[in-house]
């Protein structure tokens, strides 16, 4: 990885989704990788860390996921839009080459065995916390995040900085039919 990639204190882990970005769900289960999108994922708890995500049942990740018992949460970048949308819209079980044409490149970090995406600005990795009826009534998910990542040109002190990075760090916001936005300017108040 050319990035300079950082951990990130669990502690300020939360902090890597607050801002609502879309974000890309990645899984392994017995040597089958899968990456996916996902618009509806938020932090849930501080200590420790837990996250929601909303998979559908179709999807190949969400049974690699209850294969598992692991998945990433990665915060992709405005240069990733066109991989972003295409891993969004393409399955697994109808193109088994899918993350090779969708040009997702993965990588692990040491002690842990789940793909993360390369190119991104956070990475997550979740335990997940089983809740049948949750899964099953609502699609949702619920992680308890077990390491965190950031690229450190974005965010660093435990916080993003957006402002100053590369644009093409900022995160993806998507809104309906392949329509995104990206993150704006900084305000305080």
């Amino acid at each position: 990885m050319s990035a300079p990639i950082r951990p990130v204190d669990l502690a300020k882990a939360y902090r890597l989704l607050n801002h609502g970005p879309t974000v890309l769900v990645s899984a392994r289960h017995q040597a089958v990788d899968n990456v996916m999108a996902a618009a509806w994922c938020c932090a849930l708890d501080f200590d420790p860390p837990k996250l929601t995500v909303v998979i559908d049942k179709a999807t190949r990740t969400r049974a690699l996921i209850e294969g598992s018992g692991l998945f990433v949460i990665q915060v992709p970048t405005v240069a990733q839009l066109q991989l972003t949308q295409a891993v969004g819209n393409a399955s697994l079980a109808d193109d088994p080459a899918k993350l090779a044409h969708a040009g997702v490149e993965l990588f692990t970090m040491e002690g842990h065995d789940v793909p993360l995406v390369a190119g991104c600005s956070a990475w997550l990795v979740c335990r997940l916390l089983d809740e049948p009826h949750n899964q099953l009534a609502y699609d949702l998910f619920i992680g308890e995040v077990i390491a965190a990542w950031a690229d450190e040109r974005v965010f660093r002190d435990g916080r993003w900085h957006f402002e100053t990075a590369d644009p093409n760090l900022r995160s993806l916001h998507h809104v309906a039919g392949g329509h995104y936005y990206a993150i704006g300017e900084a305000l305080k108040a």
